[in-house]
Parts: structure tokens; C-alpha cells; sequence
């Protein structure tokens, strides 16, 4: 198995950009806070104010103070703080230093698992098992060899069908999650029928109760 993985910068996607150097002070312009007087004030505990994101727009793009629009789109991590650094050297920062977070990474689990749900991810390096297990691991009727999981790439939806039995999972493009991801677990065919059937016996009882009340009112 290879692990290689490398996580690509995708439109929507809301970064947080730290620049750092030798020389605080010249680093100070790249470095913006959440501004005080927004909602985010309770952001500015014990006098530390979080930093600003920056977030990639439909063609790529962020806007970032002094070096105005730099495209991070379809970059990985390491090709966006290498464009950065190149935009930095010499002219404003000596030894630039760059860190680049995702801070609205998130992937959803839903279908027949035991807590569907949304998930923030803090760690950017997350797998198809650890989503999975996050939302409580599938339910005993879950099919384990008939997993989708729908992907966004390149302004188009993809659907991954994937076996989680299967060894080939290691090597599969959707075994390490990117942001945004979605993973449905499917009921196996006994459950679906036995939701079914629960469904109809409620509408035929309903029905049938209706019936019953307007035979009684005609026959009064």
C-alpha cells in the first residue's frame, strides 16, 4: 500500500495561511486577525486573537493581503506553500516560513450506520474506516461490500462503489477521504423489505380505519 496520499486544495475550501519569519515584524502584514467587533469575539480568549481565512473561490483563488491573488486551487499542500514561499523571497520576507490549514475540513456519513452525521475533521489524513467508525461503525443489515461514496472533482460528482472486505480497499482512490466527501451505507435487502412492509401495514391500517369509521356513520 502505498502512502504517498496527498490532499489537494479544492474551491470552497477555507484556509488558514500562517506566515512566519526571523523578522516578526515584517511578517506582521501577512499575518491578519479576525477583526473584534464580529461575532467571533469570543475567538480573542486570554487576548489571543485567531487568525483570518482565506477561502478559494470558483476559479481557484484567494485573495491574501500584500500579495493580493494567488491561485491554490488543485495545488497540494506542499505546491501551494512553495508558490507562497516564491512570492514572499526575496521580496518582502528573507526566510519565510508558511503553514497552510483547512479549517472547514468535513465528510458525512449517512445511511445504515448507527450515528449518521456530519463530522469536522481536524486531522486532514482521515480514511474511509475512520469516518466509518466515527459514526459508530454499520449496522448489522449495513452492506459492507456495496459502500458509495460520492466525491466532487473537477466541478463534477464521482461515485465510488467500494468493497470494505476487500484488500483492493487499501488501494483505492476513495480509502483516504478529501474534503466534502459523502459515504452511504446501503440496507441489505431483508431490511429494506421489512421497512417496506412496515410502511405499507401503516397506510393499510390507516386506510382501513377510515373505512371502518364511514361504515359506521352510514349505517346509523
Amino acid at each position: 500500500m502505498s502512502n504517498d496520499y496527498q490532499l489537494t486544495f479544492k474551491p470552497d475550501d477555507l484556509l488558514q495561511i500562517i506566515i512566519s519569519s526571523k523578522d516578526l515584524k515584517a511578517s506582521i502584514p501577512f499575518n491578519l486577525p479576525v477583526f473584534a467587533g464580529s461575532s467571533k469575539l469570543r475567538e480573542y480568549a486570554q487576548g489571543v486573537p485567531k487568525l483570518q481565512s482565506y477561502l478559494i473561490d470558483g476559479s481557484g483563488v484567494v485573495e491574501f493581503p500584500v500579495l493580493g491573488r494567488i491561485k491554490l486551487g488543485g495545488l497540494t499542500r506542499i505546491e501551494a506553500i512553495e508558490l507562497i514561499k516564491q512570492r514572499l523571497y526575496p521580496k518582502y520576507l528573507k526566510d519565510p516560513i508558511v503553514n497552510i490549514l483547512i479549517t472547514n475540513f468535513k465528510v458525512t456519513v449517512i445511511g445504515d450506520v448507527k450515528t449518521p452525521k456530519v463530522f469536522q475533521i481536524e486531522n486532514e489524513r482521515v480514511t474511509i474506516f475512520d469516518a466509518i467508525g466515527m459514526a459508530g461503525d454499520l449496522n448489522i443489515s449495513g452492506l459492507r461490500n456495496n459502500v458509495t461514496v460520492i466525491r466532487e472533482e473537477f466541478d463534477e460528482k464521482s461515485k465510488y462503489i467500494v468493497d470494505l472486505r476487500s484488500n483492493n480497499i487499501m488501494t483505492s482512490p476513495v480509502y483516504y477521504l478529501q474534503q466534502n466527501d459523502v459515504i452511504y451505507i446501503q440496507q441489505n435487502n431483508a431490511k429494506a423489505q421489512d421497512a417496506a412492509y412496515t410502511r405499507s401495514t401503516g397506510l393499510f391500517i390507516s386506510l382501513a380505519s377510515v373505512l371502518i369509521s364511514l361504515i359506521t356513520i352510514i349505517t346509523r
